[in-house]
């Protein structure tokens, strides 16, 4: 009998979910989910294997505006991706609407729109992803009533996750590798990666108290880490309900035999003295503003995807 690889095990509590946009990868590691992210998709798209898709939507839809032509890829993509897992798919909001609630509906409305058009269940296999932003989780707000489900991304403050739970968001990813990253950055040379790893790791930490908050108040809302560093980062949040992560992760954990524990509990997180909380838009804005990490790394975040959607504009409208 085959030993349980430390994949396997991670799947005997949390919901394993790709990270990538690059579809011809994901079947080797049998995830439930896909989700994927401008850069995700500029990267792919960028690979000879996938430059079909790119022609495909050029010759098909060449003379519709640049930004449609895009959704058009995103879902492209999309669709390709749903043929490889049994779940659901995440598909990202043009970042530079991240401060504009009625565009990022307008956008999330078509891209389900377009997922539809090609027979795709969307209440049950898309989620639209959003920055999580006031606007953005706003935005959500309105898109979860109208049955279009969201997954909240560039989360790094535990305001932010509440404010994405009292707007009734499906699924949030808070970032743990770069929380990881700027907790680094700025120690220095101080900074000894013994005293933060596993379960003292920062991005870790903060995850858990979304966690933990969330399941000690009954909050629906999935979480899902998201932007893991190493298999470490991984296994101190298994029993988290989904971890999204990347191709050369999911191969390092499907070649390790080393055991995986339950790191997250349900019953030991309703049993926590935890009081509940809310904020209205004003003190959101100042608890994001208090926390410096948060503020810089979904600032940075932003404007990164901002870039690569730059770029994938240049490529679709290369070809226009």
């Amino acid at each position: 009998m085959r030993r349980m690889n430390a994949l396997d095990a991670l799947r005997l509590w949390t919901v394993v979910v790709a990270d990538t946009g690059d579809f011809n990868d994901i079947a080797a590691y049998r995830p439930q989910d896909a989700t994927t992210n401008p850069t995700l998709i500029l990267k792919a798209v960028q690979k000879p294997a996938y430059a079909p898709l790119l022609a495909q939507v050029q010759a098909a839809h060449g003379a519709a505006p640049l930004d449609e032509r895009v959704d058009r890829l995103l879902v492209r993509f999309g669709c390709e991706i749903l043929d490889r897992v049994p779940g659901r798919v995440s598909t990202e909001v043009d970042a530079r609407l991240s401060f504009d609630t009625e565009a990022t509906v307008a956008r999330a409305r078509r891209l389900a729109a377009l997922y539809r058009a090609e027979g795709v269940d969307t209440e049950r296999r898309v989620l639209i992803k959003i920055a999580a932003t006031w606007e953005g989780i706003e935005a959500a707000r309105t898109l979860e009533r109208e049955g279009i489900h969201t997954n909240l991304t560039l989360l790094f403050a535990f305001c932010q996750a509440v404010a994405c739970a009292d707007a009734g968001v499906r699924l949030i990813s808070p970032f743990v590798g770069r929380i990881y990253d700027w907790y680094k950055k700025a120690a220095g040379a101080s900074w000894v990666e013994a005293e933060h790893a596993g379960a003292y790791d920062p991005g870790v930490q903060s995850v858990r108290r979304i966690w933990n908050y969330f399941r000690h108040h009954g909050i629906a809302t999935e979480v899902m880490g998201a932007s893991f560093r190493n298999t470490g980062q991984i296994l101190a949040l298994a029993g988290c309900e989904l971890l999204t992560i990347s191709p050369e992760l999911l191969a390092q954990l499907a070649a390790s035999d080393a055991p995986v524990e339950r790191a997250l509990d349900p019953q030991a997180a309703r049993a926590m003295e935890l009081p509940e909380v809310h904020y209205r838009e004003a003190e959101f804005r100042f608890a994001l503003n208090e926390d410096a990490m948060a503020t810089e790394k979904l600032a940075e975040g932003i404007r990164a995807f901002c870039v690569d959607a730059r770029k994938l504009d240049a490529l679709l409208g290369a070809g226009g």
